[in-house]
């Protein structure tokens, strides 16, 4: 196993929750994921709007979830439908690590290409902008999958977790300037 792999275990709550709830999250449908993903890009909206919060969950927590569903997203859309549920340990470790590995030499390509533009992006912008994906995902799952011109529902998940990583890092970086 990576190094990457082994810090993804400790620091995040994907392997965790994998450990005490097994691959339950193989039932969702593609609509599902995009309305767990919506659900989190809404109440990080909703924050930022009344710049005030009654839930201790922090919005760092809800960037990490977004991450975390997109890449269950990707993982159901290369799963034949007559798969398991259950998924051994392993397995997940490995296909989770397989799309963090795409999402991010993706992200090192659009990084090169764009000058780090994002880095003068706002966190709103962020949020907004993974909404608009998933609007784009439902459109396309209500074409029946289909696409005339545009990138399917993966090139949009993984547009997604890129957002939310460059929030993460913006987050992260403002708290070490503190």
């Amino acid at each position: 196993m990576s190094n990457t792999m082994r810090l993804l275990r400790v620091v995040n709550p994907f392997f965790k929750k994998n450990k005490d709830y097994g691959t339950a999250w193989r039932v969702m449908r593609t609509i599902s994921v995009v309305d767990q993903i919506y659900i989190k890009a809404q109440r990080i909206r909703t924050i930022q709007d009344k710049k005030q919060q009654r839930v201790d969950d922090d919005i760092s927590g809800e960037f990490r979830g977004i991450i975390n569903y997109a890449i269950i997203g990707l993982i159901q859309l290369e799963m034949p439908e007559s798969a398991s549920w259950d998924i051994p340990a392993e397995e997940v470790a490995g296909l989770y690590s397989k799309h963090v590995h795409t999402a991010k030499s993706l992200m090192q390509d659009k990084n090169h290409d764009y000058g780090e533009a994002w880095r003068c992006m706002s966190q709103e912008s962020f949020v907004d902008l993974i909404l608009v994906k998933l609007q784009r995902i439902r459109q396309i799952l209500s074409n029946e999958g289909k696409t005339i011109i545009s990138e399917g529902i993966d090139a949009n998940y993984n547009d997604i977790i890129n957002y939310a990583v460059f929030a993460l890092i913006l987050m992260s970086e403002t708290e070490t300037v503190k």
